[in-house]
C-alpha cells in the first residue's frame, strides 16, 4: 500500500524532499498534494513533479482526504501552527528540523500529537542514513569501547542567505546547523548532557552566526561542538572511544565513513528523477521510508527519533541560544 504524501511549501528542500521519494517504489509513496501560499508555485512544483493536486492554502491541504501524511518543508517559525494544522485535520506528520523554535512549542506539538494518535517525527534525515544505522551498531557492539569523545563541526558562508541571518525567519546556526552538531553527539552518547558551556557571535539582527559548545556527559565525558554561517568548518563528525574511532564525512548526510580500521566505508546513494539543491538529498528517502514502515505498523514515533530525542535537542538547543543571548518571540510567549 502507498503512503500518500501531502508536501507543505514549495521551495528547494521540499523539491529536495520530492525527488528522495522518486527513489523509492510508487507502490510505496507517492506524492499527491503540495501546498504553497503562492498557489502559482504550488503549481509549477505539481508540474514538474507529477503531483495531481495543488493548493493555495495549508487548509485546503489539511482538508484533503486523500492524504495520510504531510511533509513540512516551510520555515521555522512555521513548523509549529502548520503542525497543529495538520494534526488537527488527522494528518500523520514529518517535520523539517528544527521541530519547533523551542522547547515549549515542541511539548506542545508533541503532547497534541499523542492525544489525536497521529504519527509525528522531526526530520532528522541523518539518522536513517545506513552510515548512521552502521555507526550505532558499531557502538552498541563495544567495537570502539566506551564513548570518551565526540568532535564535531557545521559551518558554510551563509552570508547571502536569509533565512541564517533573519530573526523573523527562524535565523541562526543553533536551529539550522547546530541540531546537526546536536544531534550526532546524542546518537554518540545516548544520555542527556550533564552540563552545556556555550559562547557565540550575534549579527546585527541579534542571530547567532557562530556558535562552539561543550556538552559533558557522564564520566567526564565530552562533545566539542562547533557551528558557522561565516565560513566552511571540516564538517565531519569524529566519535572517539576507548578501543578505537570512527569518523563521519559530510556527517549530516554521510555515504562514507572511515572505520575503525582506517579504511573507508561507503554506501552509494541512488539518483532522483531530478537535481537536488543540497548535496546528498535523495538521502531524504531513508527518512520517508522511517515513516511509512512506523505507520503502517501503526507507531506514533520512531525509536531512532523518538518525540523524547527532540525535547531532548530542543533543550539543549534553547539552553546553548540563552547562553550565546538569542531570544525569538517565541520565547516570550
Amino acid at each position: 500500500m502507498a503512503l500518500r504524501w501531502g508536501i507543505v511549501a514549495a521551495g528547494k528542500i521540499s523539491h529536495d524532499f520530492v525527488t528522495g521519494l522518486s527513489t523509492l517504489p510508487i507502490s510505496e509513496h507517492i506524492a499527491i498534494a503540495i501546498a504553497a501560499r503562492d498557489k502559482k508555485r504550488a503549481e509549477e512544483f505539481a508540474k514538474l513533479h507529477d503531483i495531481p493536486n495543488a493548493f493555495g492554502s495549508y487548509e485546503e491541504l489539511a482538508k484533503s482526504s486523500d492524504i495520510d501524511v504531510v511533509y513540512i518543508g516551510a520555515l521555522n517559525p512555521q513548523h509549529f501552527d502548520i503542525g497543529m494544522l495538520m494534526l488537527k485535520h488527522g494528518k500523520h506528520i514529518l517535520v523539517e528540523k528544527p521541530l519547533c523554535m523551542n522547547e515549549k512549542q515542541a511539548q506542545q506539538l508533541t503532547a497534541y500529537a499523542k492525544s489525536r494518535k497521529l504519527f509525528l517525527m522531526e526530520a532528522v534525515w541523518s539518522r536513517f542514513f545506513p552510515a548512521y544505522q552502521y555507526v550505532r551498531k558499531q557502538i552498541a557492539l563495544g567495537t570502539l569501547g566506551k564513548i570518551q569523545e565526540v568532535n564535531v563541526s557545521f559551518g558554510f558562508d551563509l552570508t547571502e542567505i536569509d533565512r541564517l541571518q533573519k530573526k523573523e525567519l527562524g535565523g541562526g546556526t543553533v536551529l539550522d546547523l547546530g541540531i546537526y552538531v546536536i544531534q550526532a553527539s546524542q546518537w554518540a552518547f545516548q544520555e542527556p548532557p550533564l552540563s552545556i558551556k556555550a559562547t557565540g557571535e550575534l549579527n546585527a539582527e541579534g542571530v547567532d552566526v557562530g556558535v562552539a559548545a561543550e556538552l559533558e556527559y557522564s564520566g567526564r565525558r565530552i562533545a566539542k561542538i562547533q557551528t558557522s554561517a561565516k565560513k566552511e568548518l571540516e564538517n565531519k563528525a569524529i566519535i572517539k572511544g576507548t578501543k578505537g574511532q570512527i569518523t563521519i564525512l559530510n556527517f549530516w548526510c554521510p555515504t562514507t565513513i572511515i572505520d575503525v580500521d582506517g579504511k573507508e566505508k561507503t554506501w552509494p546513494l541512488p539518483k532522483g528523477k531530478y537535481k537536488t539543491n543540497f548535496l546528498n538529498s535523495e538521502g531524504l528517502r531513508y527518512e520517508a521510508e522511517e515513516v511509512r514502515k512506523c505507520i503502517m505498523e501503526g507507531k506514533l514515533q520512531s525509536e531512532d527519533m523518538p518525540h523524547s530525542e527532540s525535547l531532548l535537542l530542543a533543550h539543549i538547543e534553547d539552553s546553548i541560544r540563552k547562553q550565546v543571548g538569542v531570544i525569538f518571540a517565541e520565547d516570550e510567549q
